[in-house]
């Protein structure tokens, strides 16, 4: 059951809105809604704008969270955080380092299937804006640090970084990965993949690096063909201890 408080996801005609159950009024292009109405229904219910329109009731998923979060910079795609999931096989076991946090929408993916998140942005604007969408969340398994990773110590099962990564990136990471654990670094450029790759061949048992290619596929009455998007997002490299 929604309590007065909790985030929810209101859906109908093509439109979103993000609100919280309780009090007060929303208004929107179906009508104004009374939040207060919401408290008490259940996911899947539906609430009727004062005009008589209907909008279903949800609970906000990690892919709303990446639609609606304040942006910082451009975010990781969630096929790239998938993939980060899958190639590790993150679980509820695990402690995840995030570092550059940006807006926060990879923490917040990996909250879901890791048993705890800590995610340090150096830059105090992105660091703050992060904190307070992370905190809507209502994930309590994710800290957000206003740190540079290079200055983070103790031990974890994976290691992401999505940042300028450097040498001494790769060379800190695997100094804070548990035997067995991985570093995952996401780039956008061949550059910087190179730099990750040499550099952990050096010091993890396996590396591996990977483009990130996902198309989507056009479908209308003449037929059914690769949509024509760029398909392309990055390089994950992959590096086992």
């Amino acid at each position: 059951m929604i309590a007065a408080g909790d985030r929810v996801i209101l859906s109908g005609k093509g439109k979103i809105y993000v609100v919280r159950a309780g009090e007060g009024s929303l208004g929107t292009d179906l009508g104004m809604v009374d939040l207060s109405h919401i408290a008490g229904k259940e996911p899947g219910d539906i609430i009727r704008t004062k005009s008589g329109k209907e909008l279903v009731i949800r609970l906000p998923r990690a892919t709303d969270f990446f639609e609606q979060a304040k942006r910082s910079g451009a975010p990781m795609l969630p096929r790239d955080i998938g993939l980060v999931i899958g190639l590790t096989a993150m679980n509820k076991y695990d402690h995840v380092l995030d570092a550059g946090t940006g807006s926060g929408v990879a923490a917040v993916f990996f909250a879901g299937v890791a048993g705890k998140v800590t995610t340090c942005e150096r830059r105090e604007e992105f660091f703050r804006i992060a904190e307070e969408s992370i905190r809507e969340t209502g994930l309590s398994n994710i800290e957000v640090v206003n740190r540079d990773v290079l200055e983070m110590d103790g031990q974890y099962d994976i290691v992401h970084l999505d940042l300028g990564v450097t040498k001494e990136h790769v060379i800190h990471a695997f100094s804070l990965i548990r035997s067995g654990g991985y570093l995952v670094c996401y780039t956008p450029f061949f550059e910087q993949m190179g730099i990750v790759f040499d550099t952990a061949s050096g010091l993890f048992s396996e590396v591996t690096a990977h483009e990130s290619i996902m198309r989507e596929m056009d479908r209308s009455e003449r037929g059914t063909r690769p949509s024509t998007k760029v398909c392309h997002s990055g390089y994950l490299t992959v590096a086992r201890k």
